[in-house]
């Protein structure tokens, strides 16, 4: 049996690191990943859990839209939430992270993403006011991937 995962997208937010009660780091994130769906591409946001050495690194190094690639296993797991309703997870445990464009490819194009933003926004609210607004579209495309 095989329970391996290789996931190539961007990150969803700035990664957030926390300590858990006997002091290892762990880091949660999620990654947008495009999939073809009949002539238009969607995306599917995965979360993802890095553990000590990786966590830290993400947490140094990576940021909102940073492109990454993601190896690990899929896990199951379930809690009580403070209501003592039980909540179940599926999450990629990740065992291998890697950057994938230096840290000023990914800080230009988020400078390029918010003047675009802005610019969109201001044009939407500046036209007639009948368009449909169908928000920003996650665009990875194969010139993304490394390989």
């Amino acid at each position: 049996m095989v329970n391996r995962v290789v996931l190539v997208g961007r990150l969803t937010k700035d990664p957030m690191l926390r300590k858990t009660q006997t002091g290892k780091s762990v880091l949660s994130f999620t990654v947008a990943v495009n999939r073809q769906f009949s002539q238009e591409d969607q995306a599917d946001f995965v979360n993802c859990v890095a553990w000590e050495k990786t966590a830290e690194f993400l947490n140094n190094y990576a940021r909102k839209g940073s492109l990454v690639s993601v190896e690990g296993r899929i896990q199951s797991r379930s809690y009580d939430d403070k209501d003592g309703r039980r909540v179940y997870v599926q999450e990629v445990v990740s065992e291998n992270v890697q950057l994938l464009e230096s840290r000023s490819v990914s800080e230009s194009r988020s400078m390029e993403s918010a003047y675009q933003v802005d610019v969109e926004y201001d044009d939407f609210n500046n036209n007639n006011n009948d368009q449909e607004d169908d928000g920003l579209v996650l665009d990875i495309s194969s010139d993304d991937l490394p390989f």
